[in-house]
Parts: structure tokens; sequence; C-alpha cells
């Protein structure tokens, strides 16, 4: 029987994201200067405040006052009518060492033997839905709202966007698990004050319809066809919406993690991302397992993949790895043996896990906004400040966990 399924994103001026974007600029600002940085960093943001907390060791010292600042700046909070704008703003940090007791249970004398940061599950998810290995709702989610962002920016065709932002896609399925049609789509955008409401949301929702949405289909002429007069279009249904971002909801760091996964497909474990060094398994595992799943899918082992990993606190080998293919793999093999054919091509300790994906890196903060994952890997040169005015230039590799660099390895063990 056919069904519907839904995903969201959020924008990257949303409250929460703000919060993320700039636990992860601390993250990079830290790995950037000392690689070793074990940091664990929160971040809350109001009307006019932002307030930083959390545990760090590292041997750099940040100005992390001026590092939210340029991070809320880029988004876009720079009026003071949005009331919270990056130069006024109250910056408040609440950083302090982090727990011996903690790091005696993640660094050891060998790196090879470095334990886990936490106990947990987390969680990997790939399909061959989209050439992302992505499900399609949340691609084209995001998509929304980074075209929304340029046209903010851009801000010649609609002039009238402010940062916050959030939008919805439903789509429908056959009995085959194939996207056939878009149900709906909701898109809630911050906007200028208008003297007439009315024509206000008439032009509001005429703008998403005419301009945005052809962007999104220009960049996916494959998907065009699930577009169709039929969409259930809801824009800014609650209707004006002028007071956002952080004024008009607080925002708290990881909040979003199903927007920073698979937007509901597959599972989360629970953990966030954003704010935290790699020794921390919540973000290094899952982006671990993100890279087993679609080296699977991609080497065609099954069409969907959900990989889980466990640890326990300060202990390297992993608890458990389970694989679940949803009756869809295309050797013959339980999903059992699968797993334990996954153990012995990637190694899931900690230390490995870092050096494969290479994650001692200031990679994190092109992650905090429209997903974590199915992103494009590449090459990127980016450049650091030090309070002391030095300036540390390094080339970095972008989601290294979107590589299909284990195809190979992949297809020999499963003899594709």
């Amino acid at each position: 029987m056919a069904y519907l399924f839904t995903s969201e994103s959020v924008s990257e001026g949303h409250p929460d994201k703000v919060a993320d974007q700039i636990s992860d600029a601390l993250i990079d600002n830290f790995l950037a200067f000392d690689p070793e940085s074990k940091v664990a960093c929160e971040t809350l943001v109001t009307t006019g405040q932002v307030i930083l907390a959390g545990e760090v060791k590292s041997s750099t010292y940040l100005d992390v006052q001026s590092i939210a600042r340029d991070v809320i700046k880029k988004i876009g909070y720079t009026k003071s009518e949005y009331m919270f704008e990056a130069n006024s703003c109250g910056v408040l940090s609440a950083i302090h060492e982090q727990s011996a007791d903690i790091n005696q249970g993640v660094d050891r004398a060998s790196k090879e033997e470095q334990g886990a940061g936490d106990q947990g599950m987390m969680f990997g998810y790939a399909t061959n839905e989209t050439e992302e290995f992505m499900p399609l709702a949340l691609k084209l989610s995001h998509q929304i709202l980074q075209e929304l962002a340029a046209l903010r920016r851009e801000n010649s065709e609609i002039t009238y966007l402010r940062p916050d932002a959030k939008s919805q896609v439903t789509l429908e399925y056959s009995d085959d698990n194939k996207p056939v049609r878009i149900d709906a789509i909701v898109v809630s955008t911050q906007h200028d004050d208008f003297a007439d409401e009315p024509t206000m949301l008439a032009k509001i929702k005429k703008d998403i319809i005419e301009i945005l949405i052809p962007r999104v289909i220009a960049k996916n002429p494959q998907y065009a066809h699930l577009f169709n007069e039929a969409i259930k279009y809801h824009i800014n249904p609650t209707g004006k919406f002028v007071i956002g971002g952080p004024h008009g909801d607080t925002g708290l760091t990881g909040r979003k993690i199903i927007v920073d996964t698979y937007g509901g497909k597959g599972a989360h474990g629970g953990g966030a991302f954003s704010g935290k060094d790699p020794s921390k398994v919540d973000r290094s595992a899952a982006y671990a397992t993100r890279h087993i799943a679609k080296n699977l899918v991609a080497a065609g082992v099954a069409d969907e993949i959900l990989v889980q990993v466990s640890y326990a606190i300060g202990v390297a080998e992993p608890t458990s790895i389970n694989v679940n293919t949803y009756g869809t793999a295309k050797v013959n093999l339980t999903d059992g043996e699968i797993g334990k054919i996954v153990e012995k091509i990637f190694d899931m300790r900690p230390y490995f896990i870092e050096q494969r994906l290479k994650l001692r890196n200031p990679i994190y903060s092109e992650t905090a906004a429209y997903g974590h994952m199915g992103r494009k890997n590449e090459v990127v040169t980016k450049t650091f400040k030090s309070p002391d005015g030095k300036e540390k230039t390094v080339e970095v590799e972008l989601f290294t966990w979107e590589k299909l660099d284990y195809l190979d390895k992949v297809k020999n063990a499963f003899s594709l």
C-alpha cells in the first residue's frame, strides 16, 4: 500500500543551528591550534545574549567572544531590529577544564588503545534512493533552505528575507518503496515587517512557489517529475513571522539531531554532534557508521542499510556492531553474517576512526547547518587567528565519511 513519509530541515539562522555553528566554530579553532584538544562545548542563544559552557583540555587559548560574533555575523544577524546582532549581543563564557575522571578513561599510554569518550549507541544509514545515498525527503528539505539562504544573500529577487527558516517535505511512496510524487511542502521563513499583512503573506507565498521552488527543481532535474500541480503548499502557515531567530525562540546546541542525520529514516542513538571533539564517539562513531553504510550500499550489498555500534566509556573495542538491511540484501547472507564481515573490514576503535576519517582536523563548522551526512567531500583551505594575532592556514578534507574509498575492500569481502 502506498504511504507518505516526511522530513524537515532548519536554516542556518534557526536559533538551535546558530548554537550548533558557534559550538563547532569553537571546536575548529581549538583543533586548528592544538589537534589533541578535548572539547565539549554547549551554546545557548537568546535575545541579545550568547552563553557558552562546557569542558576543555587544550594547550591553546581562544578569544571565544570574537569567534562567536564572527559566526553570528556570517549567518546574517547584522541588524539591531533582529534583537540579536553580532556586534552588540552579550557573550558570556563559562567554559572550564575537562574532568580528569573522564580524561583518564580516554587517554592511554598507547594511542591505539584510546577509550571511548562515553557510553552509548550510534547509528549510520544509507539508501540508494539518491545519488548521495540519502533519503530524498531530507535532501529536498535541506536544498529548499539552502536556496532560500542564497536568495537572502543575493537580495535581488526576494529582498525581505531574514535568517530564520524551516522547511518540510512529504513524499508519497509506492508499494515497492519508490518515491512517486511530492504530496506537501512546508516553508516558514522569517521576513521584514510589512505595513499590509494580507498582501505580505500573499507575496511571500507567490515568491516561494514561483521563485524558490523552480530554483530547487533546477538543481534537481532528475526529480522534476515529483513536483506537480497538486502539491499542498503551507507557506508561513501561522501568518506573520517577523520575530524570529534567538529573539523569537531560545536556541541550544544539539537540539536538531534528526535534521543533522537522516530526517527520521534509519535511527538515532540520541547523542548530538556539534560542540564535541572526535574522542566523543557520539560524533566520530556516527560518522564512521555512515561511512560503513554508504560504502556497503554503493558496493551493492543491499539497497538500504542501518549500522549500529555501541561503546562503554573508557573501553576501545565496541560492545556491539549490528547491521540491518531491511530485507533488501543482495548477497546470500544473513544480517548477522554481514555484520561479522563488517567488523573485519572496519576497525571501530576510536583512535582508528579518528585516523581513518581524519577527524582531528578543523572540519566541523561546515557540518553545523544543512546536515552532517550526504554532503560533498572536498579539500578546502581555512585560516584561523589566535588572540595574539597569529594566523594559521591549514588545508583540510571535509566530510571524509562520505568517501566511497572502501568499495574495493567491501566488494572483495562480499565477492561482488
